[in-house]
């Protein structure tokens, strides 16, 4: 079945079920993408994208294919890897051709489902999830769907793990710490529920990748750097599912526009192509703030000391204050053992991917007015978390093998 391409869709900036306004228009005219605000959003001055979608009375064309399908600021409303698999089994399924969707066909299946605060319309999604919560199921079922394995993709599944970005199967759930009771998701979570994603594995990750990413996470606040708060999720199988608290949700349900490092300055982040440089240039524009240049020094020097080399653009967001019109570094994500391309860091330090050094790290700091003092004893301090692994390994049930592989890794810096 051939898919009729939708034409238009209407942009919105949500922050709740019912306070929301109209951003402005995507439009398609044979291969061409155009974007317009509206009006009464530009009256408000409240810029979503500085760089590449500045506030102006325009009509702007998308030429940069060779990031994306379209505009960054939209792009971030759109699943990666694991989503993209979701979205393409459904429309399979519907007897759909997945190449004959477009861009706008995507956003408008997104809907009001989607990360951060842009929604969009008309929607075509249409879930019925009735299906009561079961967290060893969709473990399993994701698994089998990410290796490729025939599985039937319910409802529930495609609606929690469609929005999310990321390559690895993942799924949005509602949280309550108070009964450490597990809930669907959905935009309007009850009292008590907040936010969470749950992150699964594959046959080609740690069996217990889930412990280590949690254990990155208790390392990463011990070193000065802010995070949402994190827990493991356990099922009978004896199985650990790393979770951690949305940013882009409040408790209230509230939504945050938050934009990808990657996508604000259109770099595609499957192309390493970008250095921290960058990184501290834009957190330096957007915030104006120094402070923030201080956060992102200090999860540059983590990422290092960690072996964390999947570090790429997209591992790195902003969270727009949209009452005081000001940017800051959102809590930091994705930490955990990982080698980047070939090896290296996605993103080079001072230029250096394969072994940036700490006097890469110290001509970074100095580079941004970083003071020399300040520089060194975040490095120590990082250090001497880093050098407590075995203990936290230890306390939070991480295999032997596991432990003794990732500790290698790590003492090989100092060496």
């Amino acid at each position: 079945m051939k898919n009729e391409f939708l034409q238009k869709l209407n942009v919105y900036f949500t922050k709740t079920s019912k306070l929301s306004f109209k951003i402005g228009t995507l439009a398609q005219k044979d291969n061409s993408l155009f974007f317009e605000y509206d009006k009464t959003w530009l009256d408000k001055e409240i810029e979503l994208s500085p760089l590449s979608l500045p506030l102006k009375k325009d009509i702007f064309k998308f030429n940069h294919y060779s990031f994306s399908p379209i505009f960054g600021l939209f792009d971030d409303s759109l699943p990666d890897g694991w989503g993209l698999i979701l979205m393409d089994r459904y429309f399979r399924k519907s007897g759909i051709d997945p190449s004959t969707i477009s861009v706008l066909d995507r956003l408008s299946f997104m809907g009001n489902n989607t990360m951060g605060a842009l929604t969009y319309l008309p929607c075509s999604n249409n879930y019925n999830e009735k299906n009561i919560f079961n967290l060893q199921k969709l473990a399993e079922l994701s698994k089998k769907i990410y290796d490729g394995e025939p599985a039937v993709l319910i409802p529930q599944l495609l609606k929690a793990g469609g929005s999310p970005g990321g390559a690895r199967p993942k799924i949005l759930v509602g949280y309550n710490k108070m009964d450490n009771h597990i809930t669907n998701w959905n935009n309007e979570l009850q009292k008590n529920y907040n936010h969470y994603i749950i992150k699964f594995f594959s046959k080609n990750d740690f069996p217990d990748s889930g412990i280590l990413e949690y254990i990155y996470s208790i390392m990463a606040r011990y070193s000065g750097i802010e995070m949402n708060e994190t827990k493991l999720f356990n099922c009978k199988n004896g199985e650990s599912y790393f979770g951690t608290k949305r940013f882009d949700r409040e408790k209230d349900n509230t939504r945050n526009h938050t934009h990808s490092f990657g996508n604000l300055i259109e770099s595609n982040f499957r192309i390493p192509s970008c250095d921290y440089s960058d990184l501290f240039k834009i957190t330096s524009y957007l915030t104006k703030d120094h402070s923030e240049l201080l956060k992102v020094f200090r999860l540059m020097v983590f990422n290092i000391l960690v072996h964390n080399r999947d570090d790429h653009v997209k591992n790195f967001s902003f969270i727009l204050d949209d009452a005081r019109k000001t940017w800051k570094l959102a809590p930091a994500y994705d930490l955990t053992y990982a080698n980047g391309p070939g090896g290296e860091h996605s993103m080079t330090v001072n230029g250096e991917g394969k072994n940036p050094s700490i006097k890469d790290m110290m001509d970074m700091a100095k580079k941004y007015d970083i003071k020399k003092n300040i520089a060194k004893n975040i490095i120590e301090e990082i250090i001497t978390v880093i050098e407590k692994f075995p203990k936290y390994a230890s306390e939070n049930h991480l295999t032997e093998k596991t432990t003794e592989f990732i500790f290698k890794k790590l003492k090989s810096f100092r060496n």
